[in-house]
């Protein structure tokens, strides 16, 4: 049997302080990721990212690569969230970087990704920060969706973070689950059962001073507080001359995280708020 046609998609932007404000300098666009710029009055620039196949499987490939100069302020979101069907062979891959030079900031802020029973995905987030430079980063994932019936069950998913500043590696994390996802997902010292999951990272030198507002939209009490189900947890380190604090989510589904998502996106955005296209 001759090989199936695959997805095969890779975007690039490049922008820049000019004249005051941050614009759009170069912008490459290739196969099925494409890359839209909504009219904005004012920083930070702001850029939807497209994949035009309307979903991911086995075999497909998605890469995206976002620079912002020194000085600017980008904000990047999705038109939708990424659904990764069932694979019948290989897995679907993305590959993410994000590139900000000294003085820059970035907001990473696609919407969720839907893994679908018997998908395989893997997914890299590569982060080069310059000195000064501040980067907010967030990847939620849901392992099915109630409201349809649906729900993982097996599969494969791995998503790969790493994040340096002025050289110096500051943050790593590989998250794996599979070919059992749903016995995983079960176990007290994964989710305890939830389907829905997030990661926030915000690295910033006023990052401390946000610390306990976020512990209370996410639901974790602190030291020697309560539990709270189906909660999670948040965390401050001091790194380098800035400060990185780390929000982990999870929920019972989609919606119950997008509800805390979106206040806590919010907060860490500063006067940017919440992309346009994010809706309860």
């Amino acid at each position: 049997m001759p090989a199936a046609q695959r997805v095969a998609g890779r975007a690039r932007l490049f922008c820049g302080k000019s004249d005051g404000r941050t614009r759009l300098q170069r912008l490459y666009q290739d196969g099925s990721a494409k890359i839209r710029m909504p009219a904005v009055e004012g920083d930070p620039l702001e850029a939807v990212l497209i994949n035009t196949a309307g979903g991911m499987t086995g075999g497909d490939r998605l890469g995206w690569t976002i620079e912002v100069g020194a000085g600017a302020s980008a904000s990047i979101t999705t038109q939708a969230c990424e659904k990764v069907y069932r694979a019948a062979a290989d897995r679907a891959e993305t590959s993410v970087g994000l590139r900000v030079a000294p003085g820059g900031r970035i907001a990473w802020l696609p919407q969720e990704t839907i893994v679908f029973d018997r998908a395989a995905f893997a997914r890299t987030l590569d982060v080069e920060l310059g000195d000064d430079a501040e980067a907010l980063m967030l990847e939620a994932t849901l392992f099915g969706r109630l409201a349809m019936g649906e729900r993982t069950v097996q599969g494969s998913f791995h998503d790969r973070w790493r994040v340096r500043q002025g050289g110096a590696l500051i943050h790593a994390e590989d998250f794996r689950l599979g070919p059992d996802i749903a016995a995983t997902l079960q176990r007290r010292a994964a989710t305890g059962g939830a389907l829905a999951v997030a990661t926030v990272l915000l690295v910033s030198p006023q990052a401390e001073d946000l610390l306990d507002k976020v512990r209370t939209i996410v639901g974790d009490p602190g030291i020697g507080g309560p539990v709270i189900s189906g909660g999670g947890g948040a965390s401050f380190w001091n790194v380098g001359r800035s400060g990185k604090l780390l929000a982990r989510l999870c929920a019972g589904d989609g919606y119950q995280l997008r509800k805390r998502l979106v206040p806590l996106v919010e907060l860490l955005n500063g006067r940017a708020g919440l992309p346009k296209l994010w809706s309860l």
